[in-house]
């Protein structure tokens, strides 16, 4: 039976990568390749233990997460783009220049914005939801199937940190998602515990 060794360095290295988002200017970048790189090992656990639902489960949190980000900022900009032509089409030009704005403008230009982010935040919050659903069903199949308890724990707080960044809270507990799956991930077993009893048996 196949070993789940490439599956604990890959899945390890690759949350190690996502940990590092924080970093100034690579930060995405790095964000992006270990996710890449926990999505190949999330396939290889689905092989191994012959559950296709593991990967399938796992691509639909990434996907809803990558829809959702791009739905938001699209509406978001769509929102604050009409908001910046309605200022325009108010503006009187003196000299080349936009003429100066009333208070009620100013504040009708700040309330059009600010409606155009919150409304682009809830839609990736709640794509941010229903991925930590699928992420959290994926992790619980790799837990029951491996015994690897960590898993289970780390997709429950992948949600509930998905769940609560509405209040700014949620960003750390997924901060402390990320770092449990990374000793998740280099704590797995080898070998499936089927394949360890009955290489014991042997």
């Amino acid at each position: 039976m196949s070993s789940l060794t490439d599956a604990k360095y890959l899945g390890g290295i690759g949350s190690i990568l996502m940990l590092l988002a924080l970093a100034p200017q690579v930060g995405f970048i790095l964000y992006i390749v270990g996710l890449i790189l926990v999505v190949i090992a999330i396939k290889r656990i689905s092989d191994v233990v012959g559950d296709q639902s593991i990967f399938n489960n796992m691509l639909l949190a990434v996907i809803l997460t990558v829809v959702g980000g791009a739905a938001g900022v699209a509406v978001g900009f769509a929102l604050g783009f009409q908001s910046i032509l309605q200022i325009l089409n108010i503006s009187s030009l003196v000299d080349g220049l936009p003429g100066r704005l009333t208070n009620q403008q100013v504040l009708n230009l700040f309330l059009d914005l600010l409606v155009a982010i919150l409304v682009a935040l809830i839609i990736i919050w709640i794509f941010g939801i229903a991925s930590g659903i699928f992420l959290r069903r994926s992790y619980s199949s790799i837990s029951r199937k491996l015994g690897a308890g960590l898993f289970s724990t780390t997709g429950l707080l992948y949600l509930i940190g998905a769940a609560t960044t509405i209040i700014l809270v949620g960003f750390v507990i997924l901060l402390v998602s990320i770092i449990l799956q990374i000793v998740a991930f280099f704590t797995l077993p080898e070998q499936p515990p089927q394949a360890q009893t009955e290489s014991q048996t042997v």
